[in-house]
């Protein structure tokens, strides 16, 4: 288990979780809403994280970046709406599904509306250390399907038990995380944003702060 409470802590871990996740590890870490689990956008990686957490192939899971550059980098395509939702929001919990990253992403991020899943996170030190990384990490909520997300490392620790002791996981200890609602989820793949999940972010607030562009 490492520190990841504050930037300080990012910078001093970067290196040893790059080398983790250059192997194909797994690591587990906190966000603005819930402790998530994750990997490197590869498509091994992406199996290792399906299977860790008995999900189906075909759900795909999101990705956090450290700003709207990072998304571009890697072929996202933001279109009016996004670019107003990223300006407003970002950091902070919005998720938007992005059409574009072909051949720069795996397919497996891609959900059924043609989109991959990006927040910018709003945890400054989990922010940070994807900046660090210099690639975005996956990203799913740190539970097993149909239970809650474990609030603190070490509660992680134990559901991923097998993980942590073998290897595979590394936990980044950001403490114990409020009960924060999940990420407002919107697809941004067509001209006309919509809403697929409201979460922390009510349709309200993004109507209220981004008016017609808003879903």
């Amino acid at each position: 288990m490492l520190p990841l409470r504050a930037v300080a802590d990012a910078e001093a871990i970067s290196g040893q979780v790059r080398a983790h996740l250059a192997q194909g590890g797994l690591i587990a870490y906190p966000t603005e809403t819930v402790y998530g689990v994750g990997s490197a956008p590869d498509a091994a990686a992406l199996q290792a994280l399906a299977a860790l957490k008995g999900r189906p192939a075909r759900k795909p899971f999101l990705l956090l970046v450290s700003g709207r550059a990072m998304a571009e980098m890697y072929g996202l395509v933001f279109n009016a709406a996004a670019q107003a939702m990223a300006d407003e929001f970002w950091p902070g919990p919005l998720t938007l599904a992005l059409p574009g990253g072909e051949g720069k992403l795996p397919d497996a991020l891609r959900g059924a509306e043609g989109g991959i899943a990006v927040r910018h996170t709003g945890h400054r030190a989990m922010a940070r250390l994807i900046d660090r990384l210099g690639h975005p990490v996956t990203s799913t909520s740190a539970n097993r399907p149909g239970s809650p997300p474990a609030p603190g490392a070490d509660g992680v620790e134990a559901l991923f038990s097998r993980a942590v002791q073998d290897g595979t996981m590394l936990v980044l200890d950001g403490g114990v995380l409020g009960n924060v609602p999940p990420s407002t989820l919107v697809d941004c793949t067509t001209p006309v944003s919509r809403i697929i999940r409201e979460g922390a972010i009510p349709r309200a607030e993004l109507r209220r702060r981004i008016g017609r562009l808003a879903p």
